[in-house]
């Protein structure tokens, strides 16, 4: 039975088909929630939460950066939460929308010697983890987000992606 109904658009940039980039958010977030129930016992709704993914580039992520944050930069991933929520609480059944942008995530990919898609899988369970109100805003709350983008990453198959590096997620 499927954790998550997770609905995709791809708005802009040079993004894989609909069909690979819903073949992998499947795989993904659907370990990702099911580590977070079973491992994390984070409650879930009783019908199945719908995620939005949105898969754009650069000039229109920064937009919405601009906007919604006030950062009037490109960035890899946003991720606005439906309803507001904290870490063990019951989010509401629509969890809330991820946009990640193409250039951004490449780039970084070469940066971090990694694959498009493990960096894009990375940026895919990053963004799932905030619609559950994890975070990074301090040093506290960042251990917590990347241990357990760690541990699902690990469940993937995928290398700790903070082992040896200086880039960190942006508050």
């Amino acid at each position: 039975m499927a954790e998550l109904d997770i609905q995709i658009s791809i708005e802009e940039g040079d993004w894989p088909s609909e069909d690979a980039l819903h073949a992998l958010a499947d795989r993904v977030l659907e370990t990702a929630a099911t580590y977070l129930r079973e491992t994390v016992k984070q409650p879930f709704p009783k019908m199945v939460p719908e995620v939005s993914l949105v898969f754009t580039d650069d000039a229109s992520i920064q937009d919405i950066n601009a906007e919604w944050r006030g950062k009037d930069k490109p960035t890899n991933v946003l991720s606005f939460p439906a309803f507001p929520v904290k870490p063990g609480n019951v989010p509401g059944p629509m969890l809330g929308d991820i946009i990640i942008a193409r250039e951004t995530v490449e780039r970084e990919a070469v940066e971090l010697e990694k694959s498009f898609d493990d960096h894009l899988t990375h940026l895919m369970v990053h963004g799932f983890l905030h619609l559950f109100g994890y975070d990074h805003n301090n040093d506290a709350e960042a251990e917590i987000m990347e241990g357990l983008e760690t541990r699902i990453l690990a469940v993937l198959g995928l290398s700790d992606p903070y082992e040896g590096q200086d880039l960190k997620m942006e508050p």
